[in-house]
């Protein structure tokens, strides 16, 4: 036996480039698919970073102040409807808080 059978790799040069371009390309395109590129581009320009951080931050306050306030209201609406003010102890805390605003807008100027 000679040397060229002790290396596989040897023997089949386009073989072995031909599995080393599959490999490149499929680092390739697991790279394009996780968007790499837009991720480096953002690190090079901070200021669009902190633009589009801002945006998202804002768009997500706004919707849980939304989210928030329909689900308060939809709340208050189904107590207010409900027999759960018919309950004693539900009934005078909701009586009492109702005094306490109306106190406080009386105050007001």
């Amino acid at each position: 036996m000679g040397p060229e059978h002790e290396h596989g790799d040897e023997v089949h040069p386009e073989r072995r480039l031909r599995s080393l371009e599959d490999t490149v390309r499929r680092i390739s395109d697991s790279l394009e698919r996780s968007k790499i590129a837009d991720y480096v581009d953002l690190l090079n320009h901070p200021w669009r970073l902190i633009y589009l951080n801002l945006i998202g931050g804002l768009s997500r306050g706004v919707g849980l102040a939304v989210g928030f306030t329909v689900l308060g209201a939809l709340l208050i609406y189904v107590l207010t409807r409900s027999f759960i003010l018919n309950l004693p102890l539900v009934g005078n805390f909701l009586g009492e808080l109702v005094w306490i605003i109306q106190q406080y807008l009386k105050a007001r100027p």
